[in-house]
């Protein structure tokens, strides 16, 4: 099978928090978000998507999966091209991942969905589940996720609070630290305290996109707020290299 033949899956990838990570995209490379992100590598959201739909059915991820060569993966991880929970599949396609026992199941999502509880029994079904919260108000999440105009501050944190209560694997919270938001790291401190996850992530983009990163010097200054809470940044690991499956799909994923 040629490398180029993979479409929905991609990597794997050196992941700073999931060691060598093989990607799920339920999207097939087309953006479908209902955020946008002033520091995504995938640019703007051109149309939010808000209620969950069927892009790439799992039998064709599946497929895919059955044809990878023999590589080493620490974790499949649905991510990709958007919100893997507005993929009405997404719960059917972790437990149908996880049927052929290759790797356990990661998730990175962007919390919108968390309000909806059917939304939190598809996440479930992962092992470890990655949200995402770089804003403590309904402004700050207009300034640096720039979400829907239907998506709730209220919402994204109450359903984060009822999902970290009822999930039996590991639940991270990873926080996007940019100029726009760094001085915001004490409340958000307040917040993940709050929510007690079981890890929390420091990151700020260190791909290319729109936003430069904060230093090494900024984020250590923030860690700081995060005393007392299973932390770590993005440069507190080091990358290794890895060679991906399918260099293109990989690229219009996660870039350069």
């Amino acid at each position: 099978m040629r490398k180029d033949d993979f479409k929905y899956i991609y990597g794997p990838v050196s992941s700073w928090r999931l060691g060598i990570s093989l990607g799920i995209d339920l999207f097939s490379s087309k953006k479908i978000c209902n955020f946008s992100c002033i520091y995504c590598q995938l640019g703007r959201t051109l149309v939010y998507a808000t209620k969950p739909k069927l892009y790439v059915k799992t039998a064709q991820v599946i497929s895919e999966l059955k044809r990878l060569p023999h590589i080493k993966i620490d974790y499949i991880t649905f991510s990709g091209s958007g919100e893997p929970s507005l993929a009405e599949n997404l719960g059917e396609a972790i437990k149908a991942v996880k049927k052929l026992n290759i790797a356990p199941v990661a998730i990175l999502t962007n919390s919108t969905l968390f309000n909806q509880k059917n939304i939190r029994k598809d996440l479930s079904f992962a092992d470890y589940v990655i949200a995402k919260l770089d804003a403590f108000s309904q402004a700050s999440l207009e300034k640096i996720n720039r979400p829907a105009k239907t998506i709730r501050f209220d919402s994204i944190l109450r359903g984060i609070r009822q999902f970290r209560h009822t999930f039996k694997g590991k639940f991270a919270l990873q926080i996007m630290f940019v100029k726009k938001n760094k001085k915001d790291a004490k409340e958000l401190a307040r917040l993940t305290k709050i929510i007690a996850p079981d890890e929390v992530q420091i990151n700020t983009p260190l791909r290319t996109c729109a936003v430069k990163p904060l230093s090494k010097k900024e984020i250590e200054k923030i860690k700081k707020y995060f005393s007392g809470l299973n932390s770590f940044s993005v440069y507190d690991v080091r990358i290794k290299k890895v060679t991906a499956v399918s260099k293109k799909e990989t690229l219009k994923r996660r870039g350069k």
